[in-house]
């Protein structure tokens, strides 16, 4: 009887759509309201969604039932979607991402290790496609933080196409 019960509860964590997008919940919360009549709760959630080719995205949803805050959150993150420069199955060159007092240490790493990271860098790394890479949560413990942390090193990654092309080289010269 307890298998039925995990594996519902574990549906609605990582969804793979028909769109090609990858659903991934990173953290579900539930706020309560004081009011006359009791207690109102209400639900916020964070969800990361990407194509595992290179293309994701956050969004953060709220609202009175789990599902509407989830699809709300997937909405949009569907809207605010970057391009992350993936080098084979890992990331061009380390870069530090940092949002207020949260940081994130992302540093590539060779084929066959894997991610290493923590719970919310592990999914968007998961949606986004890599498959070997070395992270480290530095400062703030907040997902959400962490979550916009990590998005701003890899908005700030460079690609090596675009490195050689501003520096009049081919990929070639440049890499040997």
């Amino acid at each position: 009887m307890d298998k039925p019960r995990e594996r519902d509860r574990n549906r609605d964590r990582d969804r793979d759509k028909s769109d090609g997008y990858v659903e991934k919940l990173i953290k579900l919360n539930r706020v309560a309201k004081v009011v006359k009549g009791g207690r109102r709760f209400s639900f916020s959630a964070l969800v990361v969604v990407g194509d595992q080719n290179g293309k994701v995205g956050y969004g953060f949803g709220k609202a009175n039932d789990v599902a509407e805050a989830i699809r709300k959150a997937t909405e949009r993150a569907k809207a605010n979607m970057i391009t992350v420069a993936v080098k084979k199955s890992t990331i061009p060159h380390e870069i530090i991402g940092k949002y207020k007092s949260a940081s994130v240490l992302l540093k590539p790493a060779v084929p066959g290790t894997g991610v290493i990271a923590g719970g919310a860098v592990r999914a968007i790394c998961d949606a986004c496609g890599i498959t070997d890479i070395l992270t480290k949560n530095l400062g703030s413990k907040n997902a959400i933080n962490i979550v916009k942390a990590a998005f701003d090193g890899f908005e700030n990654l460079f690609d090596s196409k675009v490195v050689a092309k501003n520096r009049g080289k081919s990929l070639k010269e440049m890499w040997g």
